[in-house]
């Protein structure tokens, strides 16, 4: 990291850098219970969950990059082993235990509402600190809100197909 770069960083690099370790962990477990749900899923509108899974997976390993690149930036490492990506989340892994298309979609849901908790915290405490981070989570967490979105309309059209 650059002279300057540090210079108008106004918050601990040491802490900031955990911070964004945990929301790497996060990412990473993200994407694979996004991945592994597109795997199993069963039950109506299956082809339209897969697509919005496959998709969602794709963006939370991009979220994960974009951590990494960040804490690389700030002079840390990101989490190596994903027994540290365990040891280390905020929001935690489900194992889908049942396959079918709604509890699949709601644990990701939940997935993406602690996510949107923990990054709208993140906001606030790098504004005006560190705002190359700050714009950074701003992405992530907007990509958070609209997966939320996705997949509470993807639930909702499951729950009308019942009316049919």
């Amino acid at each position: 990291m650059g002279t300057k770069a540090r210079e108008i960083i106004s918050i601990d690099i040491k802490p900031l850098i955990g911070q964004l370790n945990k929301a790497f962990a996060d990412e990473w477990l993200a994407y694979y219970q996004y991945w592994i749900g597109a795997k199993v899923v069963e039950g109506p509108m299956r082809d339209a969950a897969v697509v919005e899974l496959v998709e969602h997976a794709n963006e939370e390993l991009a979220h994960a990059n974009l951590l990494a690149d960040r804490i690389i930036q700030l002079g840390g490492t990101p989490l190596l082993s994903p027994q540290d990506w365990y040891k280390e989340t905020n929001c935690g892994y489900h194992v889908p235990a049942d396959f079918f298309i709604k509890k699949i979609v709601q644990q990701n849901i939940e997935g993406e509402q602690c996510a949107i908790e923990f990054y709208h915290k993140l906001m606030i405490k790098f504004y005006g600190k560190d705002m190359v981070t700050y714009h950074i989570i701003e992405q992530i967490l907007s990509d958070e809100l609209k997966h939320e979105e996705d997949l509470q309309n993807l639930l909702k059209d499951i729950e009308l197909i019942k009316r049919i």
